[in-house]
Formats: structure tokens, C-alpha cells, sequence
């Protein structure tokens, strides 16, 4: 029985293991880089939303809009307008899509949270 060939055969087999090894690295890379994504669109998104529940209408406008700066879309934005003095959190839920090689497309989710107190522009 001849062994002609056999190195070709490993040889395929050991590429075809580094190709796929090389796809989920991509894969997971992108999976961080969209977790980062989101994360950092939804810090932006309640951190501008946040001052404008002082006014009236446009806190959940200015999170989406910021949101969707940031390569994600606004999913939830808990930003009740106040015009008091109170202190006031706001929280917001993004989602960022991410296409992975083997599972295709993923939406990635993030939550952030801002407070504003209105006294401490005043210095109070």
C-alpha cells in the first residue's frame, strides 16, 4: 500500500482547521467590537437625552438621534420630562446588528443609565 498523497491530505486538513479557527476569531472580534459599539452609543444616548427631560418632548428624540450616531438604534428610552429641580435618571436600550460568518446576523443590546440634577448647574 502506497503513502503517495498522504501529506496532501493533512496539509487540506490543517488548512481547512486554521480557516475555520480564523472565521471564529473574525466572529468573535466582531461580536466585542458591537458589544463596544453599543455600549458606548448607549452612554451617548442617555447622556444627551438626560439635561433635555428638563424641557418638554425632546429627550427620547435626542437619545435616538445620538443612538443612531453612534451606529445603533434607539430600542427603549425611559426619559420622563421633569421641569422641577429634582434630580432625574434616565435609562435607555440600544441595539446594534452584527453580521458573525457562521450564524449570520446578531443584534447586540447595551443599557445605560444618567442622572441629572438641574441645582447642580446652579452651583446648588
Amino acid at each position: 500500500m502506497s503513502e503517495h498523497g498522504s501529506i496532501t491530505i493533512l496539509a487540506i486538513a490543517w488548512v481547512s482547521l486554521l480557516v475555520l479557527v480564523a472565521a471564529g476569531m473574525v466572529g468573535v472580534g466582531r461580536l466585542v467590537a458591537a458589544q463596544t459599539q453599543a455600549t458606548v452609543a448607549a452612554d451617548a444616548a442617555a447622556l444627551a437625552a438626560a439635561p433635555l427631560t428638563f424641557l418638554e418632548g425632546g429627550a427620547a428624540a435626542e437619545a435616538a438621534l445620538f443612538a443612531g450616531a453612534n451606529g445603533s438604534r434607539l430600542v427603549r428610552c425611559s426619559c420622563r420630562d421633569d421641569p422641577s429641580f429634582a434630580p432625574r435618571v434616565v435609562t435607555v436600550e440600544v441595539a446594534t446588528e452584527v453580521e458573525l460568518p457562521v450564524f449570520g446576523a446578531l443584534v447586540v443590546r447595551a443599557r445605560a443609565a444618567a442622572e441629572f440634577a438641574p441645582l447642580d448647574l446652579l452651583g446648588g
